[in-house]
């Protein structure tokens, strides 16, 4: 379907640890549109974090298949994976993962830099991003001047800078107040109104209700893929 970002076809992760071999995923399959806001939920060792990090391209799949816009994954070298993580993939991490020597302005245009982009186009570009979450007059502070919800703001303009596929969002409010919690959240909603894809992964049941869509794994399993009655679809 041409509207599909991500088409995951009976993939499995295998690990081995000693003599043991850990089936972290046992064959899931999914397929999320463009424009989709996806909560992926399960208790701990359900396999939630592998398949997130498959889908992020920062772990290469045991069996089974991972086409992202078109490109088969699941068969890329490292550095293809590099570039695609790059270019199709806007991480929002639960531990922010900025700089703490660069400006709010400096950390989100840092995949501007991997990108090859020249500096007057970076500073256009990270000027409106910053905009975008609601940081203008905050820019050129840097992270230990900022609190927790600005901090993680600035991840979400990085993650948003190089207008990637999806924006892929694990634990993004793990280290939040509830308060900080609830202002992140809006600017997921505010984020995914613009047409931008979204994939939250979270153990947080009220985080999870903000997505359109709720896919439950245990096991290795895809327990659940059910739409969420409880928000109206775009």
């Amino acid at each position: 379907m041409d509207n599909q970002v991500i088409q995951i076809n009976d993939i499995k992760k295998f690990y081995h640890v000693g003599t043991e071999v850990v089936k972290a995923l046992q064959g899931v399959s999914v397929a999320i549109n463009k424009g989709e806001y996806v909560a992926i939920m399960g208790p701990s060792g359900s396999g939630k974090s592998t398949l997130m990090n498959i889908i992020g391209a920062l772990d290469t799949p045991t069996g089974g298949q991972y086409v992202l816009n078109g490109t088969d994954v699941s068969r890329l070298t490292d550095d293809s994976l590099a570039e695609i993580r790059n270019k199709e993939i806007g991480f929002v991490f639960q531990t922010f993962n900025l700089l703490p020597r660069y400006t709010a302005l400096e950390n989100a245009m840092l995949p501007l830099i991997y990108a090859g982009i020249s500096k007057n186009e970076r500073l256009k570009k990270g000027e409106a991003v910053m905009e975008n979450v609601g940081l203008t007059d905050r820019m050129h502070h840097r992270p230990n001047e900022m609190s927790g919800g600005q901090r993680q703001r600035v991840a979400v303009a990085r993650a948003l800078i190089n207008n990637p596929s999806i924006i892929l969002a694990d634990e993004p409010t793990g280290n939040l107040d509830s308060k900080t919690s609830v202002d992140i959240m809006r600017l997921f909603d505010e984020i995914h109104s613009k047409g931008n894809t979204i994939i939250v992964v979270t153990h947080e049941e009220d985080i999870a209700q903000h997505a359109h869509r709720i896919i439950r794994l245990r096991d290795g399993l895809v327990e659940s893929d059910v739409l969420n009655e409880n928000v109206s679809v775009l």
